[in-house]
């Protein structure tokens, strides 16, 4: 009797004695799971997060393609007029350039008269028909004497004007190049009026007394080889001569 009293005071005392670490370990686990709890939320927030990042990169990546196409337009302008541009390129285009036909009237001062002239974008400098070229100074300074005929009654006209430079040119056909003088004449056509210089030919062979090249028409006209004689009876120019 004794000793199982003895046992059951032990058995007590033994429980009595565990008690504090059953707490103890209660504790513990209600933080690890108060822990655990906060972790799924924030890894639920992360996912969110990722979610909306993931959603709102297509967009800028597209604005960004989208500036950089339309800055690509805006660089690319061809020098070729053969190539298609963009569709709001031809607009700025022809606002700020002259379309000329492939035959246009054209006014020349001297000798002030209007002459029906080629349009050629592929020629570098512009030419006038001449005959007669006789070079020759004239206080101490180069000038040339030619002729020119007159559009509408075929007489033969007499210019004399400064000389401005010699230029080689190598025809068709030809072993050696052939030097010319180059001449200053106002030339008047559509809404353009400017000096420009005019290689001396004999250009009785051809149709047209004058032939418009691209130092008149850079960055002035452009050439619709479908179209001829658009532009309205250019008239005399607003300004003429040249000091000589």
């Amino acid at each position: 009797m004794a000793v199982r009293s003895l046992l059951t005071l032990l058995a007590i005392t033994a429980l009595l004695a565990c008690n504090p670490k059953e707490e103890s370990l209660t504790e513990r686990e209600a933080r690890i799971s108060a822990r655990e709890s906060e972790l799924v939320t924030l890894f639920a927030e992360l996912i969110e997060l990722k979610k909306s990042i993931e959603k709102k990169q297509p967009d800028v990546s597209s604005e960004q393609i989208e500036i950089a196409n339309r800055d690509n337009i805006d660089q690319c302008i061809s020098a070729d007029q053969g190539l298609s541009l963009p569709e709001r390129q031809p607009i700025a285009f022809a606002d700020e350039k002259t379309v000329l036909g492939a035959l246009e009237h054209v006014y020349l001062d001297p000798p002030g008269l209007e002459f029906s002239a080629r349009i050629d974008s592929g020629a570098r400098t512009s030419s006038v028909n001449a005959m007669e070229i006789v070079e020759f100074e004239r206080d101490g300074k180069p000038f040339v004497k030619f002729q020119m005929t007159h559009p509408q009654t075929g007489e033969l006209i007499e210019i004399t004007r400064r000389l401005r430079r010699h230029v080689k040119i190598k025809e068709r056909g030809d072993r050696e190049a052939q030097r010319r003088p180059v001449v200053r004449m106002r030339v008047a056509v559509a809404n353009i009026n400017e000096q420009i210089d005019f290689t001396l030919e004999n250009r009785s062979k051809f149709r047209h007394q004058v032939l418009i090249g691209r130092n008149l028409l850079s960055d002035l006209a452009v050439v619709d080889v479908s179209k001829k004689y658009t532009t309205v009876n250019s008239g005399e120019p607003t300004e003429s001569g040249e000091t000589q």
